[in-house]
């Protein structure tokens, strides 16, 4: 079990929790009492779609062989820890297992959340799998700003509401952002190999120096955008607890940091992500309806 652990890649989680703290909590400013059934589904939805996309992602970069030198966490198949067909199965598994949540979650609010859902799924397996995976296009990070911000976000407050808000909206874009950052940030710690072994990540595509210009500015836009809770409530200032997270990032990406240097960024990032919506959780959650 250790090493399946491993394989879900622990790290990644927060890129999962957070956006349903946030659609969940924005429900307190609209008077309305969280139904914490549709929370909690929406929350394991979120948790076995980013466990299942590590396990695809580990199964398809094996079979392929792009994984079979590289820095960071556990790769299964790459590693021979595991079997290819083992991991296939633990990710169809983890797939059907965040479809069975979804499923119920939509019986309880509305049959789009399937459409959605059905398309999510697609997405992710498509990343790295199939005969044509975008992700190997340059087109990653648009996908998990999509489905890691804007989809999760809203998603997870409409479980609640039945209804889509500029606020949940404009909450969707700081959790996208950092989604993309550790995205980024992976991508770039990975872009020689990767671009020996034929993967046009968008950090290839960029280039060293661009590809740490878009993190930046990533980061940037996070930042400006969580602000947007101050036109809620102005307790949307504990956010400033953020800006030694945003500093560090920055200074370690502008430093020139490369192969396993990135490693602590990528840790750094994640927890940047999960401080902002706890943050923005808390100040929503204390907000008077």
């Amino acid at each position: 079990m250790k090493f399946w652990f491993l394989g879900a890649r622990p790290r990644t989680l927060p890129a999962a929790i957070a956006p349903v703290l946030i659609g969940t909590a924005l429900i307190n400013i609209d008077g309305i009492s969280i139904n914490w059934i549709n929370a909690l589904l929406a929350l394991t939805v979120g948790l076995l779609l980013q466990i299942a996309v590590n396990y695809s992602n580990d199964y398809s970069d094996g079979i392929r062989g792009t994984d079979e030198v590289r820095t960071g966490p556990i790769r299964l198949v790459a590693s021979g820890l595991k079997a290819p067909s083992q991991v296939k199965r633990a990710a169809i598994l983890t797939y059907a297992l965040a479809a069975l949540a979804g499923l119920l979650l939509s019986l309880r609010t509305s049959p789009l959340l399937i459409i959605v859902g059905a398309i999510a799924i697609v997405a992710a397996w498509k990343y790295t799998g199939g005969k044509n995976p975008y992700g190997y296009s340059g087109f990653g990070e648009v996908s998990v700003f999509i489905f890691f911000g804007l989809v999760a976000t809203m998603g997870s407050y409409f479980a609640q509401s039945q209804r889509i808000s500029w606020q949940s909206f404009m909450l969707a874009i700081p959790m996208g952002a950092l989604s993309c950052t550790i995205l980024g940030l992976n991508n770039l710690r990975d872009r020689p190999k990767d671009e020996l072994v034929g993967k046009k990540t968008l950090a290839v595509r960029l280039g060293d120096a661009k590809a740490r210009g878009l993190i930046v500015a990533l980061l940037a836009l996070a930042l400006i955008t969580s602000f947007s809770v101050i036109f809620i409530t102005p307790l949307a200032l504990i956010l400033l607890a953020t800006l030694p997270y945003q500093f560090t990032l920055i200074k370690g990406v502008r430093s020139g940091a490369s192969g396993s240097a990135l490693i602590p960024l990528l840790g750094r990032a994640g927890e940047l992500q999960l401080l902002t919506s706890l943050l923005i959780t808390l100040a929503l959650s204390l907000a008077k309806a």
